[in-house]
């Protein structure tokens, strides 16, 4: 006569996937184990309520039977979920690693998970992103961009739940902000080009009409050289797109079209280190004919020669406070969060 246990082996053996590409249901779970669907739910979310040998027999069926659990469903139940979004405008961009991996660190350790998504810098894919994760009913939102279409303000509004914004200090933030001023921190690289000694002072971003961290660092540039007394020149000012080819072209042409340039501050680090390049093809010294400044400090500009003057920004302690003020929001605390991280200005021999 066959025992319990051995009828709960030969039930697991014989339980197959359900054809057509649905997947096991607990169901059949159920069935390949003997117990009940009340005890297949315990022994996957309350196993300590079971017995060890029912526990044992619920886990084996589990794994042969591939069954995955429905945390969808887990959520549309409890309104809640373990899941947070976040958004970056693209993941090929090594700047917002270390913001993913802060992020990740402190909801690891709270036993959250993190998705991840890019957006193109668009901001039609980011809002169906957005849509996109609160139909999963993700605990919360880490937002790079601080400009959002109507729509994904309004679902986000809808749904209710927290959103950090870490791209920029925003007038008008959606919840919470942690980030720094892309303004202030022109505004102070500006004043430091000055300061070293350069009288005209170029400056290179990205296209200032679809992005707004590449506007706020203009209107910070614009605003250093109102503070020095010294008046807008529009040839010491280009958008271009993004690339080491992109700042390249940007050093020949900005020399070209005004030769008193000493010193040119690309509001992206990518682009100064390609300006360098250029710059090491033709001749040019840096800094002794012209200086060059990036933005945002990537490893490799402690390693060019020269290395890179830059602004230094707190990515990852961005990405650790943004998460623990997700968790401090989902525990029930209704504290507003407005945290300027700031920045710091790194000389080096580029300048």
């Amino acid at each position: 006569m066959a025992t319990v246990t051995e009828t709960k082996k030969s039930r697991v053996s014989e339980a197959k996937v359900r054809p057509g590409g649905q997947g096991a249901r607990m169901r059949d779970v159920a069935h390949a184990a003997g117990v009940s669907l009340m005890t297949v739910s315990r022994a996957l979310r309350e196993p300590q309520k079971l017995s060890e040998e029912t526990r044992k027999a619920v886990l084996d069926a589990v794994q042969k039977i591939g069954y995955v659990p429905n945390s969808v469903a887990a959520n549309l139940a409890s309104n809640r979920s373990t899941v947070v979004g976040q958004i970056v405008p693209s993941i090929q961009n090594s700047l917002y690693a270390d913001t993913v991996k802060g992020t990740a660190d402190v909801l690891r350790t709270a036993g959250m998970h993190l998705l991840i998504a890019d957006s193109g810098y668009s901001m039609q894919e980011e809002e169906a992103l957005i849509g996109a994760f609160l139909s999963q009913r993700v605990g919360g939102l880490i937002l790079h961009n601080t400009d959002h279409t109507p729509k994904a303000l309004q679902m986000i509004e809808r749904a209710g739940v927290p959103v950090i914004e870490t791209g920029d200090v925003p007038r008008d933030p959606i919840d919470m902000v942690v980030s720094y001023s892309n303004a202030d921190a022109a505004k102070a690289m500006t004043l430091h080009l000055a300061s070293r000694g350069f009288k005209r002072i170029g400056f290179v971003s990205l296209d200032t009409r679809t992005n707004r961290r590449a506007r706020e660092r203009q209107r910070g540039y614009l605003a250093g050289l109102k503070s020095l007394g010294r008046a807008k020149d529009p040839l010491l000012m280009m958008e271009v797109p993004g690339g080491l080819t992109s700042g390249s072209h940007a050093m020949v042409d900005m020399m070209q079209r005004a030769p008193d340039v000493d010193a040119i501050f690309f509001a992206g680090d990518v682009l100064a280190i390609g300006a360098l390049f250029e710059a090491q093809r033709r001749g040019w010294k840096v800094p002794g004919r012209i200086a060059i400044a990036g933005f945002d400090d990537l490893d490799i500009l402690q390693h060019t020669v020269p290395r890179l003057t830059c602004l230094r920004l707190p990515r990852l302690e961005i990405g650790r406070r943004s998460a623990e003020a997700l968790l401090g929001r989902m525990r029930g605390d209704d504290a507003p969060v407005l945290l300027d991280l700031g920045f710091e200005v790194i000389q080096r021999e580029s300048t």
